[in-house]
């Protein structure tokens, strides 16, 4: 019996792509094995986009290349960001590894993991064409039965000049409508009551397809032939949001009333450095915009401190934002160079400990912002989506409100009441801390 472990790393869309490649090879009669011992391929799906990730990924293939070694008779596959960016190289320096799979890689694992088995791989390295999933895949789902994310589009036609994913991923394909829609039929017929889109940048969703193929022509399809209950927004461009995407978050309310919309910055010169298509005065017209057109909106972003040429002035300039405009959650990271990005040639190179210290001051100011923003949900009763127990301990339930996305922001801890996984229950908020919520289910 074939038998395999997989472990995925990286972000939502990685784990798209590793549940395909799980649903196909159970479609060709692999058995999935919990414990990597039992597996006779370790399967690895690996993110490559920053250097955090990359050396995440080496330390996870080496702890499988050491179960591998005490049994000569497994193989070892690395698959994934990781070997789409570093290709061939990574056939030097990772001789342990019998087989390296590309992005482009994931609709043809099960052949190609037969092959291996057979002993007639006649490359290790295996980076094929572009493709693009649809909705025929077999797809297993291994977030809870109640949420999942629709991948919507492939690649990225941006050109950030820190970013490598269009190197990695390749140019913009979208999905057709049609089977996206089919997806979340089918999504929702297993239970799905949250489902995430992504995308390197849902506002450019269609851009390839014709004029009529656009993200608020797409959600209203959604909406019109499913009735998953909350459709959650993440990923998009800040200056491709317009008012005819706000108008329909505001009329439907199935669209939840939330956006993740990374600014970078918000200093006009190294918004440019950045390559980044707008300026600060830009954002602060998008934050109210959306704030008039959808009250009550969640907003989250990610800003980038330490980028080259960065002054105290640039950096007074973000926390002034902070201050004025109070997102809802914002990460934070400090700037690395990434090998092959513009930005890594680029002059006035910050230092790591002024990074670090820049990185500090920031988050401190933002933790007191968010704990003052989640204050004014104290007292409220709001619908909860019930994840399950706590991961603090098996006395309170967990669960998030429609301003929380998953795995991402802060959540709501359940100190009265009964409900199941999967429930959204209305919860009465008694307490607020720096980024989660206290409250207990209102009966009736």
């Amino acid at each position: 019996m074939a038998t395999f472990h997989l472990v995925s790393l990286g972000c939502p869309k990685n784990l798209v792509d590793s549940e395909v490649m799980l649903g196909l090879l159970q479609q060709a009669g692999w058995q999935l094995r919990e414990d990597p011992d039992e597996a006779t391929v370790l399967l690895i799906n690996t993110c490559g986009f920053i250097q955090a990730a990359v050396e995440e990924a080496v330390e996870e293939i080496f702890e499988l290349a050491k179960i591998k070694e005490k049994d000569p008779g497994k193989y070892l596959v690395v698959t994934g960001c990781l070997v789409q960016r570093y290709g061939d190289k990574l056939a030097l320096e990772l001789p342990e590894v019998d087989l390296f799979v590309g992005t482009e890689g994931v609709k043809d694992i099960a052949d190609l993991l037969q092959t291996l088995l057979a002993g007639g791989l006649e490359e290790k390295v295996n980076c094929p064409d572009r493709f693009l999933m649809d909705s025929s895949m077999p797809r297993i789902i291994s977030t809870p039965f109640f949420r999942s994310y629709l991948k919507i589009t492939e690649g990225c036609n941006n050109r950030c000049s820190y970013c490598m994913i269009p190197s990695i991923r390749g140019n913009l394909r979208s999905r057709p409508i049609s089977d996206l829609c089919q997806e979340l039929i089918q999504l929702e017929k297993l239970g799905v009551k949250e489902i995430s889109l992504i995308a390197q940048d849902l506002t450019a969703y269609g851009r390839d397809l014709g004029p009529d193929v656009t993200l608020p022509v797409l959600l209203s399809q959604l909406i019109e032939l499913t009735d998953v209950p909350w459709i959650r927004l993440m990923y998009l461009y800040p200056s491709g949001v317009n008012d005819e995407l706000l108008d329909l978050m505001q009329r439907e309310s199935r669209i939840l009333p939330y956006i993740d919309i990374p600014f970078q910055h918000v200093s006009d010169s190294i918004l440019k450095r950045m390559n980044r298509h707008y300026g600060q005065r830009d954002l602060c017209r998008f934050v109210d915009r959306a704030r008039a057109a959808v009250p009550g909106i969640a907003l989250r972003t990610t800003m980038m401190v330490g980028f080259p040429g960065e002054t105290e002035d640039d950096l007074q300039q973000l926390e002034s934002f902070l201050k004025q405009y109070r997102i809802d959650h914002v990460g934070l990271f400090a700037y690395t160079n990434e090998q092959g990005a513009a930005s890594e040639n680029f002059e006035d190179q910050c230092t790591d400990e002024l990074k670090q210290d820049r990185l500090k001051r920031v988050m401190e100011l933002q933790a007191e912002i968010s704990r003052e923003i989640l204050n004014k949900y104290v007292g409220q009763v709001l619908p909860v989506l019930v994840e399950g127990l706590s991961s603090e301990t098996d006395l309170l339930l967990e669960g998030r409100t429609v301003y929380q996305a998953p795995e991402i922001d802060g959540c709501v801890y359940i100190t009265a009441g009964i409900a199941n996984p999967g429930d959204i229950v209305q919860v009465r908020i008694t307490e607020a801390q720096i980024y989660d919520l206290v409250g207990e289910i209102v009966e009736g």
